[in-house]
């Protein structure tokens, strides 16, 4: 049985920024993954030349640490951020409330109406903060629609405090100039975005290798608070000083051997998240997707959001040939109906519906399963994760990125997460 200083649950950008940061003060470390590859979401994988990542990926961290971690080490492209959406056969520039000119005159003239109508109170979960930014007819026939697609829940089952700077509330002056004009600026909360050049998202995790040890296809199976034992699926076990966890914290603390407190039990069982089913298609021609990516608000339409690998960077795609991913998500409030070869036959159907691409064009398609895809902002999501967290503090077990904090952490928003989690071991 092996035995380190740190083991590490998880190789995602968390994980990965604190193992190197553990190493590069040459500390004991192996970090333990469930895939033949890591990087976590931020994955790459190659199909007969195509390189796809694992749902869409850029950087537009603007932290010092992360850039010279990313951009220092890799080269990149830069892009500005424009996408599109599209509703009821129309493409809108995003985001729709301030770029309404493509809609028919009855549309736009609902959606200002409902907009000059709102009223201003204390809204108590997203559904009435949305009528509080957009009015309610705006609210009803496009944000509700995508909360219904992405977040899986009707949107007063979410609270609000992970919207902040993530939605965009123009001005009545702005809604009225983009319901008459197509010159309207980009309101991107970031004015560029940056991808690698070559090896796909996952080229920007690679920066992060180190003096350290990794165990791929190392899959959690349980912990052993007492003996400071870690178990995984292949029946091996690792002894450990200090464990950080990156995993899902559901996943954590059911593992756990003895008696855990059946309130944390519980609350383990309140932190909702989202799947995600990602269909990749390789095409042997140009696609005509307007914009690196588009979100699609019809809810006949399997996708919530859809991808396009070749402009991100060229190299993703052999020469002449284009490729597009998209995007389903589901969970236990919206299960999945039919099954991933089904998903995988209809989005194709429907994204040549749409107009994107013609079905001869279709080189092969592709389809994968994350059960992780996003935390859930439900009502309990608060109280819920900080009895989790204080209950892993007393057991001293530590805990960062997306899944350990349980938080909607962005790739550089976790890499910081994880390396703040080894500083804080280290000077322990």
């Amino acid at each position: 049985m092996d035995k380190y200083n740190t083991v590490i649950l998880g190789g995602g950008p968390a994980g990965l920024s604190a193992a190197h940061t553990l190493s590069d003060k040459n500390i004991d470390v192996v970090l333990c993954d469930k895939n033949e590859t890591i990087g976590g979401l931020c994955r790459s994988f190659t199909i007969d030349g195509f390189i796809f990542d694992t749902f869409a990926h850029v950087n537009f961290s603007k932290d010092s640490y992360v850039q010279s971690m990313l951009e220092e080490k890799t080269d990149y492209l830069i892009h500005k951020p424009e996408a599109y959406n599209y509703s009821n056969g129309v493409w809108i520039r995003n985001p729709v409330q301030n770029n309404l000119i493509n809609l028919d005159i009855d549309e736009r003239i609902k959606i200002i109406k409902g907009f000059i109508e709102r009223k201003k109170f204390n809204p108590q979960n997203y559904d009435q903060w949305l009528r509080m930014q957009y009015g309610d007819y705006f609210t009803d026939n496009y944000p509700s629609k995508y909360t219904r697609k992405y977040w899986t829940v009707e949107s007063e089952l979410l609270e609000t405090k992970w919207v902040e700077g993530r939605m965009y509330t123009p001005s009545i002056d702005e809604v009225l100039y983009g319901a008459m004009s197509s010159e309207t600026p980009n309101v991107h909360y970031t004015k560029e975005i940056h991808y690698p050049v070559k090896g796909g998202f996952g080229a920007f995790m690679s920066s992060f290798s180190g003096d350290y040890a990794v165990e791929n296809k190392k899959e959690y199976s349980g912990l052993d608070i007492k003996n400071k034992e870690v178990f995984f699926t292949d029946g091996e076990s690792i002894k450990y000083d200090n464990l950080i966890s990156t995993i899902p914290l559901d996943i954590l603390v059911k593992g756990i051997k003895g008696d855990v407190p059946e309130k944390v039990l519980n609350a383990v069982n309140c932190l909702d998240y989202t799947s995600g089913v990602i269909v990749s298609i390789g095409l042997n021609k140009k696609h005509r997707s307007p914009s690196l990516w588009f979100y699609i608000y019809d809810e006949d339409i399997l996708p919530a959001r859809v991808y396009c690998p070749d402009i991100k960077s060229p190299q993703n795609v052999p020469n002449g040939c284009s490729a597009l991913q998209a995007e389903v998500y589901f969970s236990k409030y919206k299960p999945l109906n039919i099954d991933f070869s089904e998903i995988k036959e209809k989005v194709v159907e429907q994204l040549v519906d749409i107009g994107l691409f013609e079905k001869e064009n279709i080189m092969f398609s592709d389809v994968r399963f994350e059960k992780y895809a996003n935390i859930m902002f439900t009502k309990q999501i608060y109280e819920a994760r900080s009895i989790v967290h204080q209950y892993l503090k007393s057991i001293g077990v530590h805990y960062a990125g997306r899944f350990g904090e349980w938080d909607y952490l962005w790739t550089g928003q976790s890499i910081l997460s994880g390396r703040k989690c080894a500083l804080e071991l280290n000077a322990r």
